[in-house]
């Protein structure tokens, strides 16, 4: 029951949501933003990213916690990369050997992953000083805070740039003005200074709502 109470705890439960809301990594803390221009044109690369880093970046900080007594402060950093990239690696071939498109489309990105800054911050700043399951959890709400992000920008430039979700078209062909309809696809969206422009909406309308943020 102490087991259960302890896993379900308020404070817990913190650890896995604020990273949707007041520590976003991406449009409060403004960390990851590269693999966010880079992988966000299309829904599907953008949902393996967030899962990607998600998964590398809640295993990481739990083995950090595990070793966070045994390792050599000036050997940290090093660990924390062998740690990160031992799962990244692991992640590339799962990609590799089931969904080979999507990992090319991904390309560079998924090995980028043992350098996110998101990643490395939550080891440095919460893994390194907190017990295993606190640790655990904080990775896994920080990276789908950052993979929340991802995929709501990916569905907007690909549904608005495209036409299609998923690469399944949405926008009927017949609404498009060369078959006589009304409607064109925004070619800004496949762009990435889109990507920049809808942040910086996505931080207004945030810090608009969380006015205590303001200043931090």
């Amino acid at each position: 029951m102490n087991q259960k109470e302890s896993l379900f705890s308020s404070k817990n439960l913190k650890l896995l949501t604020a990273p949707f809301n007041e520590s976003n990594p991406v449009i409060v803390m403004v960390l990851g933003i590269c693999s966010v221009l880079a992988v966000t044109v299309k829904l599907q690369p953008a949902i393996v990213m967030g899962l990607s880093v998600t998964i590398v970046c809640g295993f990481s900080c739990l083995i950090i916690s595990l070793l966070r007594n045994t390792i050599p402060n000036r050997i940290r950093i090093i660990v924390q990369l062998v740690v990160v990239a031992t799962f990244v690696i692991l992640i590339d071939q799962v990609l590799k050997a089931f969904a080979y498109q999507t990992s090319k489309q991904l390309s560079v990105f998924v090995g980028l992953i043992i350098t996110n800054c998101i990643i490395m911050g939550r080891i440095e700043a919460f893994a390194l000083g907190n017990k295993p399951l606190p640790a655990f959890l904080d990775g896994i709400g920080s990276g789908a805070g950052y993979g929340a992000i991802l995929v709501t920008i990916a569905f907007i430039r690909e549904l608005f740039g495209s036409g299609t979700l998923l690469n399944v078209r949405i926008v009927p062909e017949s609404w498009y003005i060369q078959n006589g309809g009304f409607y064109a696809n925004n070619g800004l969206m496949i762009y990435p200074p889109m990507v920049l422009i809808l942040i910086g909406l996505f931080i207004w309308i945030h810090r608009s709502f969380n006015k205590n943020l303001i200043g931090k």
